[in-house]
């Protein structure tokens, strides 16, 4: 059998040159601005199919820039969301209040009342529930539209999605995300805004400046936004395949598209120690630890296949990925 070898994710080797052409070519042009930036923004837009576009230093960055926007309070969800969401309402002074769900999914219904009930001016929410199922983001849209409340769709892990459900500018007011390691639109650091109301970039106008990317980041932004798509697929289909050779055991949200998968387990801790010691990544790991708010509350092992270089993401490494996997948990079943 050909030996295992897993790569944390890294920035494609055309982001990678264009990154290093950029830093040889630093100018500017008319108007003061890097061409790297225009560029960017211009491509950022297009993909999300929002009007508007800034690129930040990072995913936190767009959060804060976002967050300016309100003065009393927004909503989350009660797991499952980003832990940066609420951070960056409290340095803002901006109370947060949470959405009840079904272990990170959010209720269409169950939102309308929390709103009615609340009265929030936004909602944040990650377009994958605790990155392992996806959320019904077009509904939660709707709703939120017929309440006055702006959605902002944390689309790190699901830019360029094949099917346009997520990270798709008519189904989100805002759409941010994080372009740092190891995020679909991978270039180690940097993130972005888009949104077709222009006010919502103006009120934070000054606050951007001090948050804008450097010309680098925007180049490698620029080039690999193209591979999103390839790469949230391949990473989607993984986790179809992975969960499938895994049927045996109990997977939360086991029919739901996702990016990771979420094992349940009474000793989420020793069978996560166990699977480190198998399940070697040069540069990183891809076994996490639940409970914990920016997955699910419950107790279980995160796969995270979203962590991999995308061409670690083939049926042949999936599936020695899976028979690790039993064969830990079928030795500690028998320990116990």
């Amino acid at each position: 059998m050909i030996q295992l070898e897993l790569i944390f994710r890294r920035p494609s080797r055309t982001a990678r040159k264009a990154m290093c052409q950029s830093a040889l070519n630093l100018k500017h042009v008319p108007g003061g601005r890097y061409e790297e930036v225009s560029a960017a923004e211009e491509i950022v837009a297009e993909t999300t199919g929002h009007e508007y576009s800034k690129i930040v230093g990072s995913g936190n960055s767009s959060i804060l820039a976002v967050m300016n926007n309100f003065k009393e309070r927004v909503m989350v969800p009660d797991q499952g969301g980003w832990s940066g969401f609420k951070k960056m309402a409290d340095f803002r002074g901006i109370e947060t209040v949470e959405v009840t769900t079904n272990k990170g999914l959010i209720n269409p219904d169950v939102l309308n009342d929390s709103i009615k009930a609340e009265s929030p001016e936004a909602l944040f929410i990650t377009s994958f529930a605790g990155y392992m199922a996806e959320q019904p983001v077009k509904d939660l849209y709707e709703v939120c539209e017929d309440n006055g409340v702006l959605l902002v769709e944390d689309a790190s892990g699901s830019i360029g999605d094949p099917e346009k459900r997520l990270a798709n500018g008519n189904h989100a007011h805002v759409i941010i995300a994080s372009t740092g390691t190891p995020k679909t639109v991978n270039v180690g650091s940097g993130g972005f805004i888009t949104t077709s109301d222009k006010k919502l970039l103006d009120n934070s106008n000054y606050l951007l400046k001090s948050l804008k990317a450097d010309p680098v980041t925007c180049a490698g932004i620029a080039e690999e936004i193209k591979n999103a798509p390839e790469t949230i697929s391949k990473t989607l289909k993984s986790c179809e395949i992975l969960k499938e050779e895994l049927s045996e055991l109990n997977i939360y949200h086991k029919y739901k598209r996702g990016i990771n998968i979420c094992i349940s387990h009474d000793n989420p801790k020793r069978v996560s120690y166990n699977l480190r010691q198998s399940l070697k990544v040069d540069g990183g790991g891809i076994v996490t630890v639940c409970p914990r708010y920016d997955r699910i509350k419950e107790k279980g092992v995160c796969i995270e296949l979203k962590n991999l270089d995308v061409k670690c993401l083939n049926r042949h490494n999936i599936l020695q990925v899976s028979e690790i996997i039993l064969d830990v948990i079928d030795h500690h079943e028998i320990q116990e």
